[in-house]
């Protein structure tokens, strides 16, 4: 669900991909842009599937919702391997993830719901300042907020009462077809949660569960640009020591465990703070991340995507380990933190010609030739990505200079003619 082209080179790199035909099940724009209609959505996969003159062997995606949820509907329906919907939904859920989360772990922050039909809400009880405000559903950090006093609390608070709907809504018709605990009656898919903030190293768990075992295949460190909780880079493998990579995939074990997935790949997200040697959980993704593909695929040799596809083939999921070609990998964000228009954007034959003269980088480009930045959808709350790129490497100062050499490549020209805007800084 939702093929693009940036992710098929790598879903080609899979082992025996020669004996599978990958076949795009309705197209990103589709499934991710503007306000979705689970039902609409559904209805138009079926068509396609119902239509589709040839044996259905799988149903796959690695995106958030509503790509997430609709796989194993799709897959309940054509009789194809999934998780159930209800491990899903309680991984995306952010409040329900916690709720479960809690069961079996106190690797995580205090937390609390806002009540946003509140005449005046505010912060939950037990839940103190600094804190990050985010609704029950988003992707790629939209709607969530960082906010340090009430006057930032109630700023976020009117920002994300107006942009809810465009996904809470159609989440809430996904709850509406499980039968919920007593603890979630009511509580529906367009509330607010408030978490106390966590400091530290911010460090991604990958893995898959199958027959009731929880296997973890890769551990990457998450690093942010200086003075912004928004993404520099991905490294992997991590750099953190043994005993801290032991508590983290303990943990990632136990709440994977209590959610119940089976049949899927995940990824859990933490912080770890290196002072106070705590780890405390973020957020769970029921699904690898496509982003990190690249990576895996430089390191160990075969992307991530490797574990989705055998998981729905009902084939041996396990990943080679260290069979790559370089032995750390990056996937670094370009942004740009004010708005503006952007220019000189290269053409796919130049980005051709600077992976073909800089060994181990992949680049994907974000916006279009004189797009607004603030155009773009699924930006975070502070800045806007201008590129992707991937590069693999001997030691983190090898990636370094790739980076920067990538950079200067490119060349890109910014328009900032527009007053206002996100924090004008670029590093």
């Amino acid at each position: 669900m939702g093929l693009e082209q940036a992710n098929l080179p790598m879903l080609r790199e899979v082992p025996d991909a020669r004996s599978v035909r990958f076949h795009q099940l309705l197209s990103l724009e589709e499934l991710q842009v503007g306000e979705v209609s689970v039902d609409d959505l559904e209805k138009k996969a079926r068509r396609v599937l119902d239509a589709f003159d040839g044996d259905i062997d799988a149903i796959v995606g690695y995106w958030d919702f509503p790509v997430s949820t609709l796989v194993p509907i799709l897959s309940e329906r054509y009789g194809t391997r999934s998780t159930s919907l209800e491990s899903v939904v309680k991984c995306e859920h952010k409040y329900w993830s916690r709720l479960e989360q809690r069961k079996v772990t106190d690797r995580h922050p205090a937390f609390g719901m806002v009540d946003l039909t509140a005449d005046t809400p505010g912060p939950p009880e037990g839940v103190n300042f600094p804190m990050w405000l985010k609704p029950a559903l988003s992707y790629s950090s939209e709607l969530a907020f960082g906010v340090k006093d009430r006057a930032e609390f109630d700023a976020a608070v009117a920002d994300i009462k107006e942009g809810i709907a465009r996904v809470g809504r159609p989440f809430e018709d996904i709850l509406a077809r499980l039968d919920l605990p007593p603890e979630m009656a009511g509580v529906g898919g367009q509330v607010c949660l408030a978490e106390e903030a966590m400091s530290g190293i911010q460090v991604a768990v990958e893995g898959y569960a199958s027959g009731g075992e929880v296997t973890i295949y890769g551990v990457l460190d998450s690093i942010n640009y200086p003075d912004s909780s928004s993404f520099l880079r991905h490294q992997y493998p991590s750099t953190l020591p043994e005993p801290v990579l032991r508590q983290l995939r303990d943990v990632t074990k136990r709440v994977i465990g209590q959610i119940g997935m089976d049949g899927a790949t995940f990824s859990v997200e933490f912080f770890y703070d290196p002072q106070e040697d705590e780890i405390n959980l973020l957020e769970i993704n029921p699904r690898h991340s496509q982003s990190h593909a690249e990576m895996f695929h430089y390191v160990d040799g075969v992307p991530n995507h490797h574990c989705m596809v055998r998981l729905a083939l009902g084939e041996d999921p396990a990943l080679p380990y260290r069979g790559g070609t370089y032995a750390v990998a990056a996937k670094w964000y370009y942004r740009w933190f004010a708005d503006g228009a952007v220019h000189d954007v290269p053409t796919p034959e130049d980005i051709v010609r600077v992976e073909r003269e800089i060994p181990g980088v992949r680049i994907d480009m974000v916006p279009d030739e004189g797009q607004r930045l603030s155009a773009a959808p699924g930006q975070d709350s502070y800045s806007y990505e201008i590129a992707h790129i991937f590069t693999g490497g001997d030691s983190e100062q090898d990636l370094r200079e790739k980076f920067d050499r990538c950079v200067a490549a490119l060349g890109l020209v910014f328009d900032r003619t527009t007053p206002g805007g996100r924090q004008e800084k670029n590093a």
